[in-house]
């Protein structure tokens, strides 16, 4: 009976021991963005190239996270309608990402060549992204964590969730799948 309760204790220790590490390097990760701006970040673009956030200073910025099997894909229409309409003043960022039913399996190639063919999307997309759990981007750990952005906790709960920031960087509102990227409560800051 003491052997098992020593070796129950060994685990519970292990336990304690992976979650310790998992938590110092969260905060570690965390650290590392206390004090950035949406400028300071680079990705991955969708054909490989690289998205410069610094270069779209003096433009407001909305980044949405996008899947292609989703009942919120038709939004990618309205993203590039209002793209169009305001580009002189707004730059879109989709990022493609899997975490929510699956719904964005393909490959960054086979992404791009669906949100052409059936969207005609001209505005950025980077790579596949993860947007929550243990391996989520640095700029969505940003965007979501008050703590970085000096703005707001958000949760990502589903597809197209938006994130909508001013000419300075700066995080104005985040808004939810079922608000339409043409609606009143995003466009009444572009206008």
């Amino acid at each position: 009976m003491k052997k098992i309760f020593l070796l129950m204790l060994s685990f519970v220790a292990f336990l304690q021991s992976c979650i310790n590490q998992k938590s110092e390097a969260s905060q570690a990760k965390t650290k590392e963005l206390m004090g950035k701006t949406i400028y300071d970040f680079k990705v991955e673009s969708l054909d490989g190239n690289e998205i410069n956030f610094a270069d779209f200073k003096g433009k407001k910025i909305l980044i949405v996270n996008t899947a292609s099997e989703c009942g919120f894909t038709p939004q990618y229409a309205d993203l590039e309608k209002v793209y169009e309409e305001y580009k002189d003043k707004l730059v879109i960022v989709g990022f493609p990402a899997n975490n929510f039913g699956a719904q964005e399996p393909g490959t960054n190639a086979e992404i791009g060549a669906f949100c052409q063919k059936n969207y005609g999307v001209t505005f950025p997309l980077a790579a596949k992204v993860s947007v929550k759990g243990e391996d989520t981007a640095p700029i969505f750990k940003y965007l979501t964590e008050k703590e970085l952005n000096g703005v707001k906790n958000t949760s990502i709960l589903w597809n197209f969730t938006k994130f909508l920031l001013d000419e300075n960087g700066k995080l104005i509102d985040t808004f939810v799948s079922t608000t339409k990227p043409t609606d009143e409560a995003i466009t009444k800051y572009l206008k």
